[in-house]
């Protein structure tokens, strides 16, 4: 995973959703996980967008192109569902939202790079709706601690506040040949997680506070 001006380059195809208007900034600033107030033209950062309870909707990266113009990339077939949750809140708000769909899946050199740099994905690791910020493990690349108020911003202030430990975690794993998605990682004969990406020998897996390193 490469390092962009303070964001992350994902390998492979994104769905795009251009954000563009005179209130496009304060929009997403209100709406973002980031502080979109200070991002410069030209700046990437990466952000979660987060439903009211805290749950993740997606992880994005966020690029300036403009004062009144603004992408964010996402995995690809997640960026309709991006621009139907930051549709929900756009009241009164002179700012456009368009989705411009990748052409492409990730194939897998690019899937094989994504996993072996533990890079979550969306509807992988990051099961919108039901995945908390915590436990993506980007928490302290996407989230700024210093921002007015957010949708989901209570539960990530919360946790973060109080040290609280996720209930389930994002972990790379070495595997044997053959290991398919949803096979269960097992620690003392005991099921602790299971196995959420894989290619070759590396995987990605969601385990509970009972797997230890």
């Amino acid at each position: 995973m490469t390092i962009i001006d303070g964001g992350y380059s994902v390998p492979g195809p994104r769905d795009r959703v251009v954000v563009e208007g005179p209130d496009a900034r304060r929009y997403l600033h209100s709406q973002l996980s980031q502080d979109i107030e200070a991002l410069a033209v030209g700046g990437r950062v990466l952000s979660l967008v987060l439903d009211p309870d805290g749950k993740v909707a997606a992880l994005v990266g966020v690029t300036c192109e403009g004062d009144d113009r603004f992408v964010l990339d996402v995995d690809p077939g997640s960026g309709e569902a991006v621009a139907i949750r930051l549709l929900r809140f756009r009241l009164r708000t002179d700012a456009s939202i368009e989705v411009l769909a990748a052409d492409r899946a990730r194939d897998a050199a690019e899937e094989a790079e994504r996993i072996a740099s533990g890079w979550p994905a969306q509807g992988s690791e990051i099961i919108p709706g039901e995945t908390l910020a915590a436990e993506t493990g980007v928490v302290q690349f996407a989230v700024s601690f210093s921002k007015g108020c957010y949708p989901g911003q209570e539960l990530v202030e919360r946790m973060d506040a109080r040290g609280a430990l996720p209930p389930r975690r994002i972990v790379r794993l070495e595997v044997s040949a053959g290991t398919a998605v949803g096979e269960a990682v097992m620690r003392d004969g005991e099921r602790v997680g299971e196995i959420t990406s894989v290619s070759g020998e590396h995987a990605l897996a969601r385990v509970g506070r009972a797997f230890t390193d």
